[in-house]
């Protein structure tokens, strides 16, 4: 290998490789070993590596549940987003807001996708359920949209 093979990409800006474990002991040993690795490598390539703290359980288990949604499949048709936004312009409960708009079956899949492309708003720190409110917001959770937000995946 010649010495241009290992010189790093041209920076085009920046980027972070973000290790998320399900806990504080996520892979013992071996993890802190491959992390060391993982920084050394990101660092040659220009990048940032960072581990970061597991997520509290409630919003973890919110985010999975809404990313099983992230799909645009469960955005129903553009006349149901439509009144999604209409219907929560004003926060009110989940469930309120769902059989306002329709029947809770066609209704509830295309709502948890607006809540995970940041379309509509609730928070995610309580376990979400019926009375949870949500809302239009403005921008998304904190202005930054939704858990999905970017590509969607």
């Amino acid at each position: 290998m010649g010495a241009a093979a290992l010189r790093p990409p041209p920076r085009r800006g920046t980027a972070l490789l973000a290790d998320c474990p399900s806990h504080l002991e996520a892979g013992g040993e071996r993890a802190q070993r491959a992390a060391t690795v993982l920084e050394a490598a990101c660092a040659q390539a220009g990048w940032s590596y960072r581990r970061l703290e597991p997520l509290e359980k409630t919003l973890s288990a919110n985010l999975k549940w809404l990313a099983g949604y992230r799909h645009p499949r469960n955005a129903g048709h553009p006349r149901l987003a439509a009144a999604l936004r209409e219907v929560f312009a004003q926060p009110q409960p989940l469930i309120e807001g769902v059989e306002a708009v329709g029947d809770p079956i066609e209704v509830l899949p295309a709502v948890f996708h607006a809540l995970w492309h940041g379309h509509l708003t609730a928070p995610l720190d309580v376990p979400l359920n019926e009375r949870v409110l949500v809302s239009t917001g403005a921008g998304g959770a904190n202005g930054r949209g939704g858990p999905g937000s970017g590509d969607g995946r």
